[in-house]
């Protein structure tokens, strides 16, 4: 890992998510969470941020900047790496993984919030029996020629990733993040999109004064890309 970070690996059957918000008050920033499967590349990371918890929560993009910053290092030539809002990861059109965020349950909103936690998982190996044609809408990182490319190499590329991402932040403000992660998206034609400082996305259609709001709060409530009884991406 990069200087910043302490790592903690935990065993194949661990949860990182969960671990890392468990351990977050006393671990403190930097400390990165790290489960060891050949199938999937899972990881968490504590982060302490200096804003309140309303705007902090826009750290969110940061990590999915990096995460998917990491997979293009690795990523063959020209192949599509984009985001489904708020936190699905695909690529060329298949779901792979993606991120979510933990902070305390009675943090203020107004009050900079003792930690947060960024985690992912991202599918390397397709494990399913089944033929590809049976999940058309899923993907694992081998079956988009990414060699063998695991999940050290993609938790090490996103911790670097992030480094770079947050120090982009300190240093152009959170509007060139903002603009770089929209760029990652889907978007239909004729509609203009920015992040406000709660990390809702606004979008507009060209031509009306009609504004569209997606809550970030309440999306990443629920992580649209994970599967729970899988434990890792939906199929």
């Amino acid at each position: 890992m990069p200087p910043p970070f302490t790592l903690v690996r935990l065993r194949e059957s661990g949860d990182a998510f969960a671990h890392a918000c468990r351990i977050a008050p006393e671990s403190g920033a930097g400390t990165l969470v790290y489960v060891g499967r050949f199938d999937l590349a899972e990881f968490a990371v504590v982060l302490e941020p200096a804003e309140p918890l309303r705007s902090a929560r826009r750290a969110f993009y940061a990590g999915m900047v990096a995460l998917t910053d990491a997979l293009r290092a690795y990523a063959p030539p020209s192949k599509p790496i984009t985001i489904g809002w708020p936190d699905a990861v695909r690529i060329d059109g298949g779901l792979v993984g993606g991120g979510r965020m933990g902070w305390p349950s009675d943090a203020d909103e107004d009050a900079p919030p003792p930690w947060l936690v960024f985690a992912a998982m991202i599918r390397t190996v397709a494990m399913s029996d089944d033929d590809p044609g049976v999940h058309p809408l899923a993907s694992a990182l081998d079956q988009e020629g990414f060699g063998e490319v695991g999940a050290v190499q993609i938790t090490e590329s996103f911790a670097r990733h992030l480094m770079l991402a947050l120090d982009r932040w300190r240093v152009d403000g959170f509007d060139s993040l903002a603009r770089d992660y929209l760029t990652r998206m889907p978007r239909e034609r004729q509609t203009m999109q920015r992040i406000d400082d709660r990390g809702d996305v606004l979008t507009r259609r060209i031509g009306t004064d009609r504004v569209e709001r997606s809550d970030l709060v309440q999306a990443l409530a629920t992580p649209s890309w994970l599967d729970p009884s899988l434990g890792g991406p939906r199929l």
